[in-house]
């Protein structure tokens, strides 16, 4: 019980902390304001204590797979607001002007969206195994353990990334953004496979034996990159697409700029 604890509830506190502590580190580089934190966590904690009490209710809707569904769609739309963000960051690497409002309301969202997921996914373990008075402080100090876990990665990860050079921060904090990015799509493939809306399909290959999704290490991937043991075809395909679709993003963003000042600079020179 106090194994199952620590790597449920790592597992769910150590996506939301990679999140939250990659983007305040980029934050941090762009000199942006701190607000966007506590709004973030109040907005995270009302989600997913609202999220959590009406799972039962949730779980209905779709014929019965809603809370796969739901799920499912927050993973995809903090994905797609990723790459919202990520063109905002390509835009700033480039010297183009940016809206801070703007980026702080996606940041916000962002992690709204990630806290209220994993923490609804934590209320509903606690009340679902602390019925038996036998079990709760057990369950109670491998919670402690996992989240603690969880987060010190994450603190890890945010004073790696802000005691690099400002440019190389920013490019390795957007390049674990596109990584945690195309996890999300992978994912939110497995869920809509899970809920019959996906086509179910064999695995393509079993990593299990080599890392176990539920070591400590096989969790750190599994956040950071969605790391799946057995993936199927549908998911390795999605989990590549959502891996290439910001990087084609950026490249093109890139092209587009350096047009953009070779003709500027053809203009200085008539």
């Amino acid at each position: 019980m106090l194994l199952s604890s620590v790597i449920i509830i790592l597992r769910e506190v150590l996506e939301a902390a990679l999140l939250l502590s990659i983007l305040t580190a980029l934050a941090r580089q762009l000199q942006l304001n701190r607000h966007w934190i506590g709004w973030s966590l109040l907005f995270g904690l009302i989600g997913s204590i609202v999220y959590g009490v009406n799972t039962d209710i949730v779980s209905e809707w779709f014929e019965g797979v809603g809370q796969e569904v739901v799920n499912a769609i927050m993973q995809l739309t903090i994905y797609f607001m990723l790459l919202m963000y990520i063109i905002l960051l390509t835009r700033f690497v480039n010297h183009q002007k940016i809206s801070n409002a703007v980026l702080a309301f996606i940041m916000i969202a962002i992690s709204t969206l990630a806290i209220t997921r994993e923490g609804s996914e934590i209320i509903l373990y606690f009340f679902s195994v602390t019925g038996n008075d036998n079990h709760l402080l057990v369950v109670l100090i491998g919670m402690i353990i996992g989240g603690s876990i969880g987060i010190s990665i994450g603190l890890l990860f945010y004073y790696l990334l802000i005691n690099l050079r400002n440019n190389w921060s920013i490019i390795i904090g957007m390049s674990l953004l596109i990584l945690v990015a195309a996890g999300m799509v992978s994912q939110a493939s497995l869920l809509l496979i899970q809920a019959d809306w996906l086509p179910s399909q064999l695995p393509l290959w079993d990593t299990s034996g080599w890392l176990s999704e539920r070591s400590a290490f096989g969790q750190l991937l599994y956040a950071l990159i969605g790391y799946e043991a057995t993936p199927t075809a549908l998911q390795a395909g999605l989990y590549v697409t959502g891996l290439v679709l910001p990087i084609i993003l950026i490249l093109g963003l890139k092209a587009k700029y350096n047009r953009q000042k070779h003709n500027q600079s053809l203009n200085v020179q008539k």
